[in-house]
């Protein structure tokens, strides 16, 4: 019997798409294998997002159309159990964490095997329910900045900033020597300047449109009406890459979709695309992908400014559809973080 549950491990599963009911089965499976390129991994703690409950819902079969049952689960923290034989970057009994790749999600689980190449170490001073709050977001927010192209001495604009998002984007914008622009509640003024923004807007006394104008970049983290409010204060030849509003026609040529999905992308963000051409700017959507490099550079630039995430909650295993109701209808403060270590 023990012999059975080495080999088995306890998994949180997806059985079908469903629109109104969010919950997974935990369930015995068996434990993975690893492939030549691949870590075995440990579960420590995971991140719980918006996405896990979007990829329930099915709101993301165009873009990954993953077969169920499914073990859920995207951003992992563990330490390395067992290294494939072409792993030269890490080592047994090492703390890593990442964005698991598109093709394959399984962070909700006792072990997750994962290609080597989508971790990074994690940074010694961050705990493991911190350090479950970085992957998605940070790689995010590299990929947008990448995508931008963004420059020393450029500036952005991050909407919204006092979020989750904005609190690991402005750090990350000004390591790359960005000129950062902001706005939110005035009650978190001197915590948003404290990350080393240039310029914080009370959304409530202020309209950044109206003050702000010659923007190099915009990162869009609000989405509805706030797009249009944001590519008004572009430069000519600016770039909005936004988290929220619609994928493109771009978007799905750069993700290698078939043919037919960028012909409906096409159709489905015209109206970002008309938006740009008004506004004689650019418009991308970014959906974060597994990227073990960039992770790794933040966790450098994390340990150099010792950049601590926010984490709200943090929720048992066995707890995982509390978890994901929080994410899904609860107020928060920072990160749900799922813990393996009392299982």
């Amino acid at each position: 019997m023990q012999i059975e549950r080495i080999m088995h491990m306890k998994a949180a599963q997806l059985k079908s798409y469903n629109k109104k009911n969010l919950n997974l089965d935990i369930v015995e499976v068996p434990k993975p294998h690893v492939q030549a390129n691949q870590v075995l991994i440990k579960v420590l703690t995971a991140g719980v997002n918006p996405l896990d409950n979007m990829i329930t819902r099915g709101e993301v079969k165009l873009i990954l159309p993953y077969q169920t049952p499914l073990i859920a689960g995207n951003e992992v923290v563990g330490l390395v159990e067992v290294v494939g034989e072409n792993v030269t970057d890490f080592i047994v009994g090492e703390r890593v964490f990442g964005r698991l790749p598109l093709a394959r999600t399984g962070a909700f689980a006792e072990y997750v095997a994962v290609d080597a190449a989508a971790l990074a170490k994690v940074p010694a001073y961050l705990t493991d329910e911190e350090a479950a709050g970085v992957p998605l977001t940070a790689l995010t927010i590299m990929q947008a900045l990448d995508l931008m192209g963004a420059k020393t001495g450029q500036t952005l604009f991050i909407s919204g900033g006092t979020s989750g998002v904005g609190a690991m984007a402005i750090p990350l914008a000004k390591a790359k020597g960005l000129m950062v622009y902001t706005n939110g509640d005035a009650d978190n003024r001197d915590r948003v300047l404290a990350l080393g923004v240039d310029r914080f807007i009370d959304y409530k006394t202020e309209d950044y449109s109206k003050t702000l104008s010659n923007i190099d970049f915009v990162l869009d983290t609000l989405g509805g009406a706030e797009t249009e409010k944001q590519f008004s204060i572009l430069k000519k030849g600016g770039h909005l890459v936004s988290l929220r509003a619609m994928p493109n026609g771009s978007f799905a040529k750069r993700m290698n979709l078939p043919k037919w999905k960028q012909l409906l992308f096409g159709l489905v963000g015209r109206k970002f695309d008309k938006l740009a051409q008004k506004y004689q700017a650019k418009y991308d959507f970014i959906f974060v992908e597994s990227n073990g490099k960039q992770l790794q550079e933040v966790a450098d630039i994390f340990t150099r400014l010792e950049i601590k995430p926010s984490v709200d909650t943090v929720f048992n295993f066995s707890d995982i559809n509390e978890a994901l109701d929080k994410v899904a209808n609860g107020r928060s403060r920072g990160k749900t973080v799922l813990s393996m270590k009392e299982n």
